[in-house]
């Protein structure tokens, strides 16, 4: 077994099908989409069809599709840009998100803060999910936008967004929800979500990276995170990046297509992950995706290994593994040369010796049984080593 790659959840490699689409954008239809030549329009033509196939799998319109640099911006875009409009009469906007969100919204959610902005970070059940009774316990007169992810990136547990929605809808406020481990594995649609703002990101669904899309319901304020022209109708300034819109809309596409297939494959591989730790792993562990508890992906499978005599080197573990060949996630990320544990994983109880020593597995297309196993025989291997 040469390589077993089991951190999907960071990044999918490119399809090669979705190479080959890109490639005439990329070599001789290189023009400008801003530009009134015909290599610009020709340009122009390929994103305003990229952007009508992303609108026509998310059931959207084709006008409520921004193309931006990835999930990242997405989700700047959504929470700086609806504040500053609803903060256009003088007093601060108000947020509303959760702490386990990505970092992409919890570091806007400071800024925004030191700003002035009111912001509630409610706190989830120890599955990792906030109830729409929070959310609606949290509104207030201030309240312009709640932002929520869909699937969360590190354990995989999933929010009831529509529930969510309704509860924004009857107090007149916005909902923003990071899709960015949903799309791509399961089929989403904005309107039976009941979002205003959705967040994807190309490189999570085998197409490439940097590119991303913001849903953006029409009739929503939002002002500029990127300013410098006029494009993606003066919501976000810069050359268009026209073979990226192209390869995100082939992947997505392709993804779509093929999401009843995957999830079933991958809830498979996931169950047997999950019923393989109990002999894999010498000694306790804490799983941390409730498989059994909660609506989960089927992609995610993270596990903490709580101290025995002495805390378990996380980063160590980590590295070990890769060294036999399978490529994972830590629960916790090296900062400034010291250990953090998850910020995902404190937030649902998890004491920092536990959460700094935690793997996140994250499956894909090309995950196969044997790579299961084999993860599964060196975690084993692994750890008797290092206990």
């Amino acid at each position: 077994m040469d390589r077993v790659y089991l951190d999907h959840a960071a990044t999918t490699p490119l399809d090669p099908e979705v190479l080959e689409v890109m490639k005439p954008y990329l070599l001789e239809q290189y023009g400008n989409a801003s530009s009134v030549h015909q290599l610009g329009r020709e340009a122009r033509v390929a994103m305003e069809e990229a952007r009508e196939r992303v609108a026509a799998c998310l059931g959207a319109q084709s006008s409520e599709i921004v193309f931006t640099s990835g999930g990242t911006e997405s989700d700047n875009l959504a929470l700086k840009g609806v504040l500053r409009e609803a903060s256009s009469n003088g007093t601060p906007a108000g947020l509303i998100t959760s702490a386990a969100e990505h970092e992409a919204v919890l570091r806007p959610a400071e800024r925004l803060a030191e700003q002035g902005h009111p912001i509630e970070i409610l706190p989830p059940d120890d599955y990792g999910a906030v109830s729409p009774e929070q959310v609606e316990a949290a509104i207030d007169d201030r309240t312009a936008l709640v932002s929520l992810m869909h699937t969360n990136n590190e354990i995989g547990v999933q929010t009831d967004i529509p529930a969510v929605a309704e509860v924004c809808n009857t107090h007149d406020v916005l909902l923003h929800c990071d899709a960015v481990q949903a799309a791509g594995l399961q089929r989403l649609d904005v309107d039976d979500l009941g979002v205003d703002l959705l967040s994807i990101s190309g490189h999570k669904f085998y197409g490439p990276k940097g590119i991303g899309v913001l849903y953006v319901r029409n009739g929503v304020d939002l002002g500029p995170l990127v300013e410098g022209g006029s494009q993606e109708r003066e919501r976000r300034g810069g050359t268009e990046n026209v073979p990226g819109a192209i390869g995100l809309a082939e992947a997505l596409e392709r993804a779509v297509e093929d999401a009843e297939e995957r999830m079933s494959r991958l809830s498979q591989l996931q169950q047997r992950l999950v019923d393989g730790l109990e002999d894999a792993v010498p000694g306790p562990y804490v799983l941390n995706t409730p498989i059994d508890d909660a609506p989960v992906a089927p992609h995610v499978v993270n596990v903490a290994f709580p101290p025995e005599e002495e805390p378990l080197d996380g980063e160590m573990l980590i590295l070990n593994l890769d060294m036999q060949g399978v490529l994972v996630s830590a629960g916790s990320a090296c900062t400034s040369g010291a250990l953090e544990p998850s910020h995902v994983l404190s937030a649902i109880g998890l004491e920092r010796p536990t959460a700094s020593a935690a793997v996140r597995f994250s499956l894909g297309a090309q995950t196969t049984v044997d790579d299961i196993d084999y993860a599964l025989d060196t975690l084993r291997s692994t750890l008797d080593r290092m206990r």
